[in-house]
């Protein structure tokens, strides 16, 4: 499968704007032959937090109908998430289109991170992100997610082979997301595709570092801290292969993990 994640800066609480500079982006991206292109969390608002009153939307929104579109018109997966109002209440929601403009994930973050104020405004969710991509398994999260191993590792015991993630991670722990990132992978025997954003806002600066990681925790791609798109292959039949090499999955204990 080929893959674009798209590294883009985000206009602070204007959809509008970010949903006009994605649409290009999508529209490069697939000029590439792309099969999937990956978006950053929150990469309609950013991190407007006291705004969502008045920017988050319902999943039938403009951003929800845009995408929906240019993945039947492109014939391709578009996914990254979302701020979303349910009723009186809002979720940091990653969701994926398929090439028929069918949902097929949506994903509400579970770890809302406090340096950021998400308890304050949101709420976390209570479900898994997995989901069907083109006939593999797969898992989307978000962001702080990817510091709770266990949570990573319930989404992989279906026999999920590819782990996506998008972010907003600051740049001073940048670090951080490339080692828990490459540790996802090896721990897990997958391929993991993460999507960063770049730029600042009022709060924070944010690192990049796009990458896309194969079940050895080896790097096939990774973007610098400029806005770019950044472009991979993956073959999930790696995946199957090096979990019978190395069959931690039947070698697990999880009676005694308790």
């Amino acid at each position: 499968m080929k893959i674009a994640i798209v590294q883009m800066d985000i206009a602070f609480g204007d959809p509008e704007t970010n949903r006009s500079n994605a649409k290009k982006y999508i529209e490069k991206a697939v000029k590439k032959d792309s099969e999937l292109v990956l978006l950053p969390e929150l990469w309609t608002t950013g991190y407007d937090l006291s705004r969502f009153e008045e920017i988050a939307e319902t999943l039938d929104g403009p951003t929800h109908q845009m995408i929906r579109e240019l993945a039947r018109e492109h014939n391709v997966t578009i996914a990254g998430s979302i701020a979303e109002r349910d009723g009186g209440h809002f979720y940091n929601t990653f969701v994926a289109y398929d090439s028929t403009g069918e949902r097929t994930l949506n994903y509400r973050k579970v770890h809302l991170f406090r340096l950021m104020n998400e308890e304050k405004f949101l709420h976390s969710g209570n479900a898994k992100g997995n989901f069907n991509l083109g006939g593999v398994k797969a898992a989307g999260v978000i962001c702080y997610d990817i510091r709770f191993p266990e949570w990573m590792r319930t989404h992989m015991l279906d026999g999920s082979k590819a782990l996506f993630v998008v972010a907003e991670w600051p740049k001073p722990r940048v670090d951080h997301w490339r080692t828990l990132l490459i540790s996802r992978a090896i721990e897990n025997q997958c391929f993991v595709i993460a999507c960063n954003r770049i730029g600042s806002d009022a709060d924070n600066t944010f690192g990049g570092h796009s990458i896309i990681i194969d079940p050895w925790g080896t790097i096939i791609a990774e973007a610098g801290g400029d806005e770019e798109i950044l472009y991979g292959e993956v073959d999930f039949d790696e995946v199957e292969a090096i979990r019978k090499q190395i069959p931690i999955f039947q070698d697990r204990r999880p009676g005694l993990y308790e």
